[in-house]
């Protein structure tokens, strides 16, 4: 009888230590899976405006032609990410840039966030913080795109984008760990020198 106790102690006790195994294995798988989630990659898409019209001259629409370069700038970007799409559209509060970024941000459910284009470095401290491996859309212009990028920690060499370039999209990953990336495409009807 007492060696039939001692088993059943016996028993309950590895029963028990099993379950705190169990117990400590899946609080650290749960908190090593918040961690790297938390350490995502961000990645943003930068584009310039689309083409603009020459009136009015303090804040023209979108031209013909820009019309028809959001309307691939659309189809690219709706799609860009296959599990989730991009989490966050931001603007400056020209009708130009406005005008080229809302078919994306309709199509996918966002509302457009408008951004200073004069305070370039307070903008990407802000998605990157708010944004932390999330995919952003930014909308910028050709003076303050290379800035933004700059900004970011990515390439400080992006060139030049010349007064008639409006086929660019870079995308810049900013990972957890390691070195930012830029990589720069073309879409819609290619810029000629």
């Amino acid at each position: 009888m007492r060696n039939s106790n001692s088993d059943t102690e016996r028993r309950k006790r590895r029963r028990r230590r099993r379950i705190q195994i169990i117990v400590v294995y899946t609080a650290i798988a749960i908190g090593l899976a918040w961690f790297f989630e938390s350490q995502a990659t961000t990645t943003v898409i930068f584009v310039r405006h689309a083409e603009k019209a020459t009136l009015p001259e303090g804040d023209p629409a979108l031209s013909p032609a820009g019309e028809r370069r959001v309307a691939e700038l659309t189809r690219q970007l709706v799609d860009a990410d296959v599990v989730a799409g991009i989490d966050a559209v931001y603007s400056t509060p020209f009708r130009r840039t406005e005008e080229t970024v809302r078919p994306v941000a309709e199509a996918l459910g966002l509302t457009v966030n408008s951004y200073d284009p004069t305070n370039t470095e307070e903008i990407m401290e802000r998605i990157v913080k708010e944004h932390k491996g999330k995919i952003i859309l930014v909308v910028g212009h050709s003076n303050t795109v290379p800035a933004l990028i700059g900004n970011m920690g990515a390439s400080k060499k992006v060139p030049e984008i010349n007064e008639n370039e409006y086929d660019n999209i870079y995308i810049v990953s900013i990972p957890w760990f390691g070195k930012t990336k830029t990589i720069r495409l073309r879409y819609g009807e290619p810029y000629i020198p």
